[in-house]
């Protein structure tokens, strides 16, 4: 059976003292394989990665007309933001453009990613509430679904709920995966969250950067989520942080999302690979989940996924030498070094896609 394999090692001197193992698959609009490696049907919750399908329904039915969501705010709905002030600042604004209340959301709080933040709360000794989840904006703009479409609010996230069984329907449909198939689960912010194979969630992904055979109302949806978070990177995360940066690289032709528990999704538009040549989705799950460590500065990084992200487009030629040197902070290749500044070894990619 095909399984998990070696896709990222670290050195210490001339030994290798750790290996992380994934699995990795690319997939065109039409449902083709593009290339793999390891298994490319692992079954693995999409975690954060899954948030523009969560706010696919909501565009669909009018929403950002509706409300007069701004592009900016309708990145943020698919955002795992830092919690930084641009990022708060927006939430309580869209709240009050929605006409409901920081009360309704149902995420509960968490510490901000955002350094500087992060030191006011501590320093202030604010305890963070529902705004500063990095799904904050997913969980107004459910809210805001169901408050125009006149369902209840105070159980927004029972799966039950016809806003999440429209949810549910449509990562169906745009994964081509019969909705009994996914696996539920409840997402680290208490929201519904999806298990399906990785060939499945890379489809999606394509077919929302090339929804040719879709829908008009459903291609029009996905084509203002992915302009959205394209021209608005910094509400996805934050400045500085892989998945904004790489977007901001890479000029509105590659998307990207992260999810926790070494879960990343990137969709490559029409076009980038040749002038005829189709949207791609990929999909990865690192298997040990991939958890981020602080710097003595409060920044998080992340070992594997910027890495093996971006060993993944420079071997499918999405990026130029430029692009790859401007990334060079987040991988492939990465020099470590102590906390007194010494050389230590390496982190490097070691897959090759097929």
């Amino acid at each position: 059976m095909t399984r998990s394999l070696p896709i990222l090692e670290v050195m210490r001197g001339s030994i290798v003292e750790a290996v992380h193992e994934g699995s990795i698959v690319v997939v065109d609009s039409n449902g083709k394989i593009f290339a793999s490696y390891g298994d490319p049907h692992k079954v693995a919750f999409l975690r954060s990665s899954g948030k523009p399908f969560q706010a696919l329904p909501f565009v669909e039915h009018g929403g950002v007309e509706h409300y007069g969501y701004t592009a900016s705010e309708l990145s943020l709905a698919c955002a795992s933001h830092d919690g930084a002030r641009i990022h708060i600042d927006a939430v309580k604004a869209l709240q009050a453009k929605v006409g409901i209340a920081e009360n309704n959301l149902q995420c509960g709080g968490h510490l901000p990613n955002d350094p500087q933040m992060l030191r006011e709360l501590i320093c202030n000794e604010i305890k963070p509430t529902h705004n500063y989840n990095n799904c904050s904006g997913k969980h107004t703009t459910m809210l805001a679904h169901a408050k125009m479409r006149g369902f209840p609010l105070e159980n927004y996230l029972d799966i039950n709920h016809p806003i999440q069984q429209e949810i549910l329907s449509t990562l169906a449909e745009m994964c081509s995966i019969e909705k009994e198939k996914i696996v539920l689960g409840v997402d680290g912010c208490s929201a519904p969250n999806f298990a399906l194979p990785l060939y499945n969630a890379a489809l999606g992904m394509a077919r929302f950067c090339d929804p040719h055979e879709l829908s008009d109302t459903r291609a029009a949806a996905c084509k203002k989520i992915t302009s959205a978070m394209a021209a608005h990177p910094e509400m996805i995360s934050n400045h500085g942080e892989f998945d904004c940066e790489l977007m901001k690289a890479c000029e509105g032709k590659v998307i990207t999302k992260r999810g926790a528990e070494g879960f990343q999704i990137v969709g490559i538009l029409p076009g980038v690979l040749g002038k005829d040549s189709a949207g791609l989705g990929i999909a990865f799950k690192v298997e040990d989940g991939d958890t981020s460590h602080m710097d003595d500065t409060l920044v998080s990084n992340t070992r594997v996924r910027p890495a093996v992200t971006l060993e993944i487009l420079r071997q499918l030629n999405v990026l130029n030498e430029a692009q790859l040197k401007s990334l060079s902070k987040f991988g492939p290749v990465k020099t470590l070094k102590n906390f007194a500044g010494l050389v230590t070894g390496r982190s490097n990619p070691v897959f090759k896609l097929a």
